[in-house]
Order: C-alpha cells, then structure tokens, then sequence
C-alpha cells in the first residue's frame, strides 16, 4: 500500500518544510478504465503513483494519496470503467492547492496518469494566472525524452492506451498486477480524429491501441529514471523567487 498511499508523518511533512525555500506537493491523479484483458482498471493510477513515487525519491516533495477515478468518459462502452465529470475533477484538484496552500504548501504539481484529463490544463492555467503556483507534469516533451532514452520503439502517436510504455512501468513497478496476454495484443489506429465523438470502442474491440509486445521492465525502469529528471525544471520553476522557467 505504501507504493499507492505516502506513510508520512505530520513531523515529517514539518521536517522536510522546514529545509526547502517553499514547499510543493505532488499529487498523483490516474483513472480507473479498461485497459484491455491484461493491464488493471487502474493502470493509470499505478503509472501516476509510479512516476510521483520516482520523483519523491528525488526531490523534497510533499507526496500526496492519489486521485483514482477521473475522466473516462471515452472507455465507457468496457465494463468496470468509472468516471467523474471534468468539472468536478476540476473542482477537486482547485481544493487540495486551496488546502494545501492553508498548511503551508504554496506550490502543487500534478502528475497526470490518464491523456483524457484535459481538464487539468485548464486547472493549471487558470490557477497559475490567479498567480497560484502549480504545474502539469508529465509535459509530451518529457514523455518523448523519457521514450527515446529507454529505447521505447512505439510513438507517442502509436502508443496510445495499454501499449508499450504503460505495460513497461507496470512490468518494473507492479509486474503482479499483469495478466498473460500482453505479448500477443498489439494494435494500431494512428488515426483518431472521432475519438472524443466515437470513444474508444470506435477504434478497437479489444481496448488497446499500442504495441505492449514491446514493453519490458528495463524499459519502465528507464521511463521512470528520464522522468524523474525531467522533473528538475519544473521543481527549479516553482521554487524560484520569480516562479519563472529557466532557458
């Protein structure tokens, strides 16, 4: 439980305040969707937690329980998948930055798991011009950096839903968690203009949209190392006097 839920204690989260300039949480927010027969409902949770958990290990955050049901309103043809409205997950992650700003946390990362949670851009926008530090993190470009350092074959074009990368984070974080399958369920559809009309189901039977033959635990050790770095920028932003990026 503790890969999923922090063991913290309130003198921890005062201890390691009291070493950093201004404090920033990581707040992990995935999904509870189909991702075929052989990934969990909760891929994109596990993926999130994974990636915040990484970044912990690195950095002096305040790591936070995740969000675990979010926006999946395009994999509601599956069975088992549950989804909140965008504007209650805006709602909710508006809350804890309130919260946590309340206790002393100025600054909030969230770290998204699931790509049908647009709204949490504009949840990042629109906090950052009422001058609230937060951020959105993964950014596409530190995905595409985390994929060419691992050696990740698939595009982020290709590898859209239970495919290489998500099956490689799972195979090094929680390799229990996967069912046989994987290695035979590849499946491409580049083009998804219909998607948000259509869903998933106008797309694949199966539910997968990606190569997860390819993935392996090396690949999401990587994965997760590239991000882990990438993540420096972004903690150097929100802990600036000026909360500005560098270069």
């Amino acid at each position: 439980m503790s890969d999923l839920v922090p063991a913290d204690t309130t003198e921890d989260v005062r201890t390691r305040g009291a070493g950093v300039s201004r404090q920033v949480a990581v707040l992990p927010v995935g999904s509870f969707e189909q991702h075929g027969a052989f990934l969990p409902l909760a891929t994109d949770t596990l993926v999130a937690c994974a990636v915040a958990r990484e970044i912990a290990g690195a950095y002096p955050v305040h790591l936070l329980p995740p969000v675990t049901i979010s926006c999946s309103h395009e994999h509601a043809a599956w069975p088992g998948t549950v989804s909140i409205s965008s504007v209650t997950l805006h709602a909710v992650v508006r809350d804890i930055a309130a919260s946590l700003r309340r206790s002393g946390v100025e600054a909030l990362v969230v770290v998204n798991g699931h790509g049908g949670n647009y709204v949490l851009g504009n949840v990042v926008q629109e906090s950052s011009a009422r001058g609230e530090r937060m951020a959105l993190f993964p950014a596409a470009e530190d995905w595409e950096e985390a994929r060419e350092r691992a050696g990740v074959v698939t595009s982020l074009l290709t590898d859209m839903h239970a495919g290489e990368i998500e099956t490689s984070i799972l195979l090094h974080a929680h390799p229990e968690m996967l069912r046989p399958g994987y290695e035979t369920s590849d499946f491409v559809a580049d083009d998804r203009r219909h998607l948000l009309t259509l869903g998933m189901s106008g797309y694949t039977d199966s539910g997968v949209i990606g190569r997860p033959s390819l993935g392996s635990a090396e690949k999401g050790k990587e994965l997760l190392a590239s991000l882990a770095d990438s993540f420096g920028a972004y903690f150097s932003m929100l802990t600036s006097e000026d909360g500005g990026a560098d270069g």
